[in-house]
């Protein structure tokens, strides 16, 4: 099928935020691109950028394929979590070097069509786009969760998660010259759907216990528990913890009684509640042409297990917004949204 294209009419994609929801934005381009929609300009906020970037780099299927592979195991380890970062719990060191054995090191201004990462000033309080450098640099900066992944260093500013500032960039493709911007808010009906996650409690069992103690050996520093037996029971504690929380509870699975929420529960609602404020309010003074609205609340921030399915609710949010996508081309003169008959 023909790109649509609108001659000098320009299709962009503002990729919100959203962490391991975000892998409905690979349903959204997927089906996009099915109905002949490529972009002529993408934005992205934090996991916004990474999708962008590795569609970008051409190897959007092969992380889709990647990403799918994995245990909540192998997400940590590639989070690389350790004791001694700094302004977080992980630092992602192993997943950008993944990123840049795999699909290389391009610059953002040498890529095929327009890009931007929202990432946020933490000292200035004020949003940044990254549109210049590695790509690659853009794309940490931007992902950066408060909390749990390391800021990042720009010239004298520290950089983290873009989604405190501008969650889903619809004015960021705006300013960058779009006429038709399909905005993706993965974060419409987040708050109220979290069942709260307990701190890590005891293993029930001597196998659970060997088995959480060989996942946590690469989190430790070296000799870390044989030094100081305190600080190893401790870590272990946190990785638990850590682990939980990424691996999270469907929200119809009532808890028996009422227990207090655990530490990562705590921060990750929190980011939840602030994300759907801020999308909520830059959304009304700054709307897009077209919103689609993955319905993912019942996916936690870490649970990267549930990409199959999100990716499908992706493809899904696109199907059930097929009336309004082809009103806003028909209304910038375009017909061939009709022509397709869907």
């Amino acid at each position: 099928m023909e790109d649509v294209s609108l001659g000098n009419k320009k299709v962009a994609l503002a990729l919100g935020s959203g962490s391991a929801r975000g892998m409905a934005h690979i349903g959204v381009i997927q089906r996009l691109g099915e109905l002949g929609i490529q972009p002529d300009i993408i934005c992205g906020t934090s996991i916004g950028s990474v999708i962008a970037a590795c569609y970008l780099t051409g190897k959007l299927d092969h992380f889709t394929d990647w990403i799918q592979s994995l245990s909540t195991t192998q997400v940590l380890h590639y989070m690389s979590v350790s004791l001694t970062a700094t302004g977080g719990v992980a630092h992602a060191t192993r997943l950008i070097e993944f990123f840049i054995n795999e699909y290389g090191t391009p610059n953002i201004e040498d890529l095929n069509i327009p890009f931007a990462a929202v990432a946020t000033d933490l000292m200035r309080g004020r949003e940044v786009w990254l549109q210049r450098g590695p790509l690659w640099d853009a794309v940490r900066a931007s992902m950066a969760i408060p909390g749990i992944l390391t800021p990042v260093k720009f010239g004298n500013s520290w950089l983290v998660d873009g989604g405190l500032v501008n969650p889903v960039p619809v004015s960021v493709c705006r300013a960058l010259g779009a006429h038709i911007i399909i905005g993706v808010d993965l974060n419409s009906d987040l708050v109220g759907r979290q069942k709260i996650l307990t701190d890590a409690k005891a293993p029930a069992n001597e196998e659970t216990i060997e088995e959480e103690e060989s996942e946590d050996e690469e989190l430790l520093p070296e000799d870390s528990a044989e030094d100081d037996p305190f600080l190893g029971a401790a870590f272990s504690r946190f990785a638990s913890s850590v682990r939980e929380a990424a691996s999270n509870f469907r929200s119809n699975d009532t808890p028996k009684r009422a227990e207090p929420p655990g530490t990562m529960s705590v921060m990750m609602s929190a980011i939840n509640i602030m994300q759907d404020r801020i999308t909520r309010s830059r959304l009304a003074g700054e709307p897009a042409d077209i919103m689609l609205w993955p319905r993912l609340g019942h996916i936690g921030l870490l649970e990267f297990s549930s990409a199959a399915e999100a990716i499908v609710e992706g493809r899904d949010a696109v199907d059930r917004m097929l009336p309004a996508i082809r009103h806003a081309f028909k209304s910038e003169g375009d017909d061939r949204m009709l022509e397709t008959g869907l």
